[in-house]
């Protein structure tokens, strides 16, 4: 017959595991415990902290630098729709051809883009531009 010590035999009176907490810990520390509860417990938690974590998702919107009154409209339209669904919001401005050589016009749509945009989302940084963009990025205003 095996001789097992007192922890040991405490936890198979009661049906439970020994499960030692901290072996680095001098004498080590062991729990008197069920396990599979245990783990399952874990878990559990795991899976509510996932559900309460809110993703934010980036949506993007693309303008041009000759862009009608109601294109404008409605794009603006959907960028505060993303805006409200609680998503960041990245509006680039595309130039092509020897649009390029017309920025200043480019960051005067920003501008606008902005002005109508107070109230629904905080500019996140100021304009830039990369390579024949401008990109600018927005976020949700809370509350």
């Amino acid at each position: 017959m095996l001789k097992l010590g007192p922890a040991c035999q405490k936890a198979r009176d009661a049906g439970l595991d020994l499960v030692m907490v901290s072996e680095n810990s001098t004498p080590p520390v062991c729990r008197i415990m069920d396990y599979g509860k245990f783990l399952y417990e874990q878990k559990k938690k795991l899976k509510d902290q996932k559900k309460n974590q809110v993703v934010q998702k980036v949506k993007e919107i693309k303008f041009r630098l000759n862009i009608d009154t109601h294109d404008y409209e409605v794009k603006l339209n959907h960028g505060i729709g993303f805006l409200e669904e609680g998503n960041k919001l990245k509006v680039t401005i595309m130039f092509k051809g020897r649009e390029l050589a017309h920025q200043d016009k480019g960051f005067e749509l920003v501008n606008k883009i902005t002005e109508d945009l107070t109230g629904k989302g905080t500019l996140d940084a100021p304009g830039k531009l990369l390579g024949r963009n401008i990109c600018v990025s927005y976020s949700p205003v809370k509350g």
